[in-house]
């Protein structure tokens, strides 16, 4: 369940007559109210935008001996227009750059930066400790999806032991997906605050506590109430890993690594019910919370004690309070300590955009309904593969669970084709070179993956009688695992290109969305299977999914019209952007149109870059 997407900033380099010479890293003149983009960053010693100094922005050429590619996620939303976030971008000679000048105006701030080939920049680490920790966030996030659907193995065991329905039992799964919806709305603002690592380790720690009741519970209340809070702790982490590996990994190392980290959220899911069912055929339902409890207790140790800080603007906070420290000048500071947004504006970004993007953006709304249907078909699987194999067929929950491998091989092939996919898209855009290229191209693999969902559900609607063998349902689930990834990620990056300063709030609307609908269905899925018989459950899943393939087709044919005329969509009509930057749509001004190299700053990567 990918939560977040924090944004990539990337700044192309040429070497020819300087070591470093960094394109296109002013920040363009923008209104006071600006437009958030993805982002996850840092601060604790922030001043109010209000008290802030005036800026005066230099738009000098910087030197460095960087790589050729930069890519950042910076704090676009907690920052205010002023801010100048090529503090971020730069490694310099001197490990400063001039800042605005101070308030007795007898000299300027000096924004710290990083050095030349600095240790403690992530993207200098060596590629063998940063793989190190691409794979303890990617099985981080394992973890946290096999958190969600281990316990589906054994409902009836909980239903029985606490005489009640199984609909309350369910309700241990529902909850906790509301979290996953809930967590990141206060998560993402507090990444953006204080960083990376602490929220990795403090929220991990609470979800590894809140296990422990859920595996003693001796009343449903207690298991339903910290379930719900397991949820909201466990979304920290999904949150974070997207910007994790963004701040270890330069754009063109980037593949393999994010191909590795977006099959974990949907293998887990797979993985769950196959643990838990011979988990609980052996030792009952509470041991697939003890599961949980070692599997997060580890993954805590690992992730809290091995894994530094990765967010730049928190380690370059920390080492300008150290140079203030050590020589008592006081003008050693980073534009978090300068200017930050009122806390009303962070407010309104984090906690009302979002919406407003749902209900009054066709783009955001549609394809948060695909991702959601997507969504709530997982989870309903969770409910259904027992009510086909152990019901219909009378097998064992371990037995059952095995039916979910063929869905794990196809999210693992999928995978495996990101990389190629990504080779796909570099390869279209070529001949937008020094352009913005249309946000449609990021359609592409939805639309020849969006086909493989109602063929998987065909096949296991039709073979899943009781008389026929088990083979046709499970290999149905192959298709639909297969087509998760591709859609989830086209789906991801065309919110990020289509809404470029508004990505983090076009996410934040489809992962709350998605994550209440699919915490909704399990509730009634076991009642429409009832009352529908087998065949024909399935089979009114195919004709939804079916419907939902025509979403790609349509934005590809009349996404760049609908973005024209959107009031937060970047239309890539650079005339027509002046012109609503000048006096917006309906009179209104629009919040941060301002120029290309503002806007291609903020493209970001979803689980591709």
């Amino acid at each position: 369940a990918l939560v977040y997407s924090p944004i990539s900033i990337g700044c192309r380099c040429d070497n020819s007559s300087h070591p470093y010479t960094m394109e296109h890293v002013q920040i363009p003149e923008r209104e006071p109210a600006v437009v958030d983009a993805s982002s996850s960053s840092t601060s604790t010693a922030a001043v109010d935008a209000a008290d802030a100094p005036q800026r005066t922005k230099t738009r000098e050429t910087v030197r460095s001996t960087a790589g050729p590619d930069v890519d950042l996620t910076l704090p676009y939303r907690t920052l205010s227009a002023d801010a100048n976030f090529n503090e971020y971008l730069e490694e310099t000679i001197t490990g400063t750059i001039e800042g605005p000048p101070e308030p007795n105006g007898q000299a300027n701030y000096q924004l710290v930066t990083f050095v030349e080939h600095d240790p403690e920049n992530p993207k200098n680490w060596s590629k063998a400790y940063k793989w190190y920790c691409t794979m303890v966030v990617a099985v981080t996030c394992f973890v946290v999806a096999f958190a969600s659907s281990v316990v589906t193995a054994d409902i009836a065991g909980v239903a029985e032991e606490f005489h009640v329905s199984e609909e309350v039992a369910l309700l241990s799964i529902t909850l906790f997906v509301v979290g996953f919806g809930v967590g990141p709305m206060a998560f993402a603002p507090l990444s953006e605050i204080y960083g990376r690592r602490i929220l990795y380790a403090s929220t991990l720690l609470l979800a590894v506590v809140w296990i422990i009741p859920c595996a003693v519970a001796k009343g449903p209340a207690v298991l339903l109430v910290f379930r719900a809070l397991d949820g909201i702790a466990f979304s920290a982490p999904m949150t974070l890993v997207g910007g994790t590996l963004a701040d270890l990994w330069r754009a063109e190392e980037r593949g393999i690594p994010m191909a590795a980290f977006s099959a974990a959220p949907f293998i887990g899911p797979a993985i769950g019910p196959l643990v838990g069912g011979y988990l609980s055929d052996a030792a009952g339902w509470r041991w697939l919370y003890w599961i949980q409890l070692i599997l997060s207790f580890v993954v805590w140790v690992l992730i809290s004690f091995t894994v530094p800080e990765t967010y730049a603007p928190t380690i370059l906070k920390k080492r300008a309070a150290k140079m203030r420290k050590e020589t008592g000048k006081q003008d050693f500071v980073t534009e978090q300590e300068l200017d930050m947004r009122p806390m009303s504006e962070r407010l309104r970004i984090f906690l009302i955009r979002p919406f407003q993007l749902l209900f009054g953006e066709l783009i955001v709304f549609l394809i948060s309904l695909y991702m959601s249907v997507l969504y709530g078909l997982l989870y309903m699987f969770f409910v259904a593969y027992p009510i086909i194999f152990q019901k219909g067929k009378g097998y064992s929950a371990g037995t059952t669970g095995l039916m979910f491998i063929p869905v794990a091989v196809g999210v693992i092939a999928s995978a495996l084709c990101s990389p190629w996919v990504n080779q796909h898209y570099l390869k279209v855009i070529q001949p937008y070179a020094g352009k913005i290229p249309p946000a449609e191209l990021r359609l592409i693999p939805m639309m020849c993956s969006c086909w493989f969902i109602p063929m998987g559900l065909i096949i296991f609607a039709w073979t899943s009688y009781p008389h026929l063998i088990w083979v046709g349902p499970a290999l149905g689930g192959f298709p639909v695992g297969f087509g998760f990834i591709f859609l989830y990620n086209s789906a991801n990056n065309y919110l990020v290109d289509t809404y470029q300063h508004q990505a983090a709030s076009a996410l934040a609307a489809k992962t709350f969305i998605r994550s209440f609908w699919g915490a909704a269905v399990v509730l009634f899925t076991e009642q429409m299977y009832d009352r529908l018989g087998y065949q024909w459950a399935s089979t009114l899943l195919f004709f939804i999914s079916l419907a939902c393939c025509g979403i790609p087709f349509l934005f590809w044919k009349y996404g760049e019209a609908i973005r024209r005329k959107s009031k937060y969509a970047y239309s890539g009509d650079e005339e027509n952007n002046e012109k609503q930057h000048q006096q917006g749509r309906n009179s209104r001004v629009r919040e941060n149109d301002t120029d290309d190299d503002d806007l291609r700053r903020a493209r970001s990567y979803v689980s591709n870059p």
